[in-house]
């Protein structure tokens, strides 16, 4: 009865403000989703960075089947591509060219990493206005008993409480995407680093491979 009693002024609250808290529920139901999704991506992205930059600080152990089995089960993360781009450079390529080649595969990859965080970006700026928006309507409702003398004020008071539950409810959802939002961009920045040391640790192993196999060749010559 009591639960009955709460989804009912619930449901009077939103039609107060004008259908705005109903949009709320939309927001907070998309801000939640992105925060999940992106959460699981970047935190398992992050510890397959982990792993293969470890992989590489063993200059040797790219070149062993073991290691080539660890870069095929994270195929799927865009720093096993970093190592698929430097397998298909040529030898005979030179430092700098290689070194553009891997940058051009890492600037493909960076636009994956924050994609719809611009929802989340956009439900942190539109959820403050909706609420105030919500709020001038549900004070249009509470004014609009002025005429009764006797019972105005009492009515008017109650209405202001519930019209500024519409800006509660902006703010509370637009802390609550600003808080992860944030943290979300900390991942991201982490990851682009993560593809920036193995840009440059796939560089210094395949061109030190090289010049030892060169070394190697004018020594038997």
């Amino acid at each position: 009865m009591v639960c009955e009693m709460n989804i009912t002024k619930l449901m009077a609250l939103a039609n107060d403000s004008g259908g705005t808290l109903y949009l709320m529920c939309v927001l907070l139901l998309v801000a939640l989703t992105v925060i999940v999704e992106r959460s699981w991506y970047v935190l398992s992205m992050q510890k397959g960075g982990e792993v293969l930059v470890a992989l590489l600080r063993d200059s040797m152990a790219l070149y062993e089947e073991k290691s080539r089995a660890v870069i095929q089960q994270y195929a799927h993360l865009p720093h096993a591509r970093m190592f698929h781009a430097a397998t298909l450079e040529p030898d005979s390529s030179s430092r700098e060219t290689a070194a553009g080649h891997l940058e051009e595969a890492l600037m493909h990859e960076v636009p994956m990493l924050d994609r719809s965080l611009w929802m989340l970006d956009t439900v942190i700026t539109l959820a403050p206005l909706l609420g105030l928006f919500g709020t001038i309507i549900g004070m249009f409702n509470a004014f609009s008993v002025l005429g009764d003398a006797q019972n105005g004020a009492t009515q008017i008071t109650g209405g202001i409480a519930e019209a500024l539950i519409a800006t509660a409810s902006g703010l509370l959802i637009a802390m609550l995407g600003l808080i992860f939002f944030n943290w979300l961009n900390t991942r991201i920045r982490v990851i682009v680093h993560q593809l920036e040391t193995i840009k440059v640790m796939l560089l210094n192993r395949q061109f030190a491979m090289h010049e030892t196999a060169v070394e190697a060749r004018l020594k038997a010559v």
